[in-house]
């Protein structure tokens, strides 16, 4: 139902972008982003949009990352400027849908940052 892209390895300083396109029933869509769990640590979520375009960041990521939507695709992206090490971490692409708040989560894609 979801598929992620993009990741990868990038140097502290550089630049990556993730993209996560819904597919299937999935109508209305409530909120959908990004989540990321770095090895012995919880999952946190990186960004998201709700339904009625109001964005939310994590504090971490406020002012490096920018997330974006294109409705007709049903796909958000995200794009991560200025990496730190401490952005290494497996990105989760998360979906709430429908009248019910019924959840998906994508598979991950990992995100390394190192030189």
């Amino acid at each position: 139902r979801l598929v992620e892209s993009g990741g990868g390895l990038a140097q502290p300083g550089g630049s990556l972008k993730l993209s996560c396109t819904a597919s299937g029933s999935t109508s209305p869509i409530n909120f959908m982003g990004w989540y990321r769990q770095a090895p012995g640590k919880q999952r946190e979520l990186v960004a998201g949009i709700q339904r009625d375009g109001r964005i939310d960041y994590g504090d971490s990521v406020k002012g490096r990352f920018t997330i974006s939507r294109d409705n007709a695709e049903n796909t958000v992206y995200l794009q991560m400027n200025n990496l730190k090490p401490e952005d290494t971490a497996v990105y989760y692409c998360y979906l709430n849908w429908g009248p019910a708040g019924s959840n998906s989560w994508g598979q991950g894609t990992q995100v390394t940052v190192s030189s």
